[in-house]
């Protein structure tokens, strides 16, 4: 150990009794490691949100979908289909006709977000863990089925055991004018309800049909769609599965990922937790001034200290790493203990969930974290840096010493 550690260390463990500056080294000790704790924690429960997000897309959304860049609708032809589906990494491709409809059920109805598609869509398996109620089906032995969201289920007062009571689709026909007392303005659809998914309330809205039945409501020909979805094989890189379907669809038509789609989100998020990670930061900051003022008064205190130090040979440079350790060991001390808790804690909830969401109606039970090395790393270099400035004054005022 060499000798400025060594009566920084002495300053700090071997005081013979408990003075002013004793009980404030401890209460600067304790604000660095809470604030260090709360940090560590905050920023993980957003880790796990942005994550709980991710997951949550995946269940309904592919991994890329290719949108016009105009208008709702485009030319899907089979040699784009073919072209696409012989594309590296592409596993299914499923082509989507989507928009808002009328829903009616016995005495209710609804408006709906109807999503017409093909088998391949149920092959991605996504919905399987989402199923409330009912089978994943939409044509059987020439029936046509509809899979519902739970919302849609709720608002109607569905049964997915009911085989007897249609879900009727309404849609307005572009060639008539639009009158809800004209019965043929609308183009409609009976379809028996076979299932019942939940996911979350972006999704509460949506009613998937066959697309041959969306096809008929909205007008839309056999190469007609609103959106093409591929999933791609595991383990497939996305970034280049992404440039190569761009190629392929050219100009008119735009490639994006799941997180392209839902870019807001995300950066809504960071946002977020840009602004707790600054005004966190803060609180530490204002905690280690405490260790400002304690190194300062310590100075007063051991200036008798310092002057024999300098009759003794030591430089300035020695006394000023004196003080400059003393301050690292209040906030490191504080900051490792905080930063232990923090770690201990983001571990049992992600174990345990001790901390509930508290809303009968979420779709976890506990608050989601997800430790990031990243968070951890940067964390500690703030305390370290946050710990040098507010040690360096008070140090260079105790080398000046005379």
């Amino acid at each position: 150990m060499n000798l400025p550690t060594w009566i920084a260390r002495r300053y700090f463990f071997s005081r013979k009794k408990r003075s002013f500056i004793s009980w404030l080294s401890i209460l600067s000790m304790l604000g660095v490691g809470v604030g260090t704790m709360a940090l560590v924690v905050v920023l993980s429960v957003f880790n796990g949100m942005d994550e709980l997000n991710r997951q949550i897309f995946k269940t309904f959304e592919a991994d890329m979908t290719v949108l016009p860049k105009q208008g709702k609708r485009f030319m899907a032809s089979p040699e784009l289909l073919t072209r696409l589906q012989q594309t590296a990494g592409v596993n299914l491709l499923t082509a989507v006709v989507q928009d808002n409809a009328l829903a009616r059920y016995a005495n209710g109805e609804t408006v709906v977000r109807l999503k017409g598609v093909d088998d391949s869509y149920l092959q991605r398996k996504q919905l399987d863990s989402a199923l409330l109620e009912g089978k994943l089906r939409l044509r059987d032995r020439g029936v046509n089925y509809a899979i519902v969201a739970d919302g849609v289920r709720n608002d109607l007062s569905i049964s997915a055991v009911d085989i007897l009571t249609p879900l009727e689709i309404l849609y307005p026909q572009s060639d008539q004018s639009f009158s809800v007392l004209n019965p043929n303005a609308f183009n409609r659809e009976s379809l028996t309800v076979s299932g019942v998914f939940f996911i979350e309330s972006k999704y509460d809205n949506f009613v998937l049909v066959p697309s041959i039945v969306a096809r008929s409501l909205f007008g839309y020909s056999t190469n007609e769609a609103t959106s093409l979805e591929i999933q791609l094989k595991p383990g497939t890189d996305e970034n280049a599965a992404k440039q190569a379907l761009q190629d392929v669809v050219g100009d008119k038509l735009i490639v994006q990922s799941r997180d392209d789609l839902n870019v807001d989100l995300y950066r809504t998020i960071r946002i977020e937790k840009l602004l707790v990670a600054i005004t966190l930061a803060f609180i530490i900051l204002v905690a280690s001034i405490n260790i400002f003022f304690t190194l300062s008064m310590l100075v007063i205190e051991k200036k008798e200290d310092i002057r024999i130090l300098y009759a003794l040979g030591a430089t300035t440079g020695l006394v000023r790493r004196i003080f400059l350790t003393e301050g690292a060991i209040i906030a490191l001390t504080g900051a490792f203990t905080g930063l232990a808790i923090g770690v201990f804690i983001c571990l049992a909830q992600e174990q345990y969930g001790f901390i509930g969401m508290g809303t009968v109606s979420s779709i976890i039970d506990a608050y989601p974290v997800r430790l990031d090395s990243s968070d951890i790393i940067m964390t500690a270099v703030l305390v370290i840096v946050v710990t040098f400035l507010t040690s360096w004054f008070p140090a260079q005022r105790a080398a000046n010493v005379k």
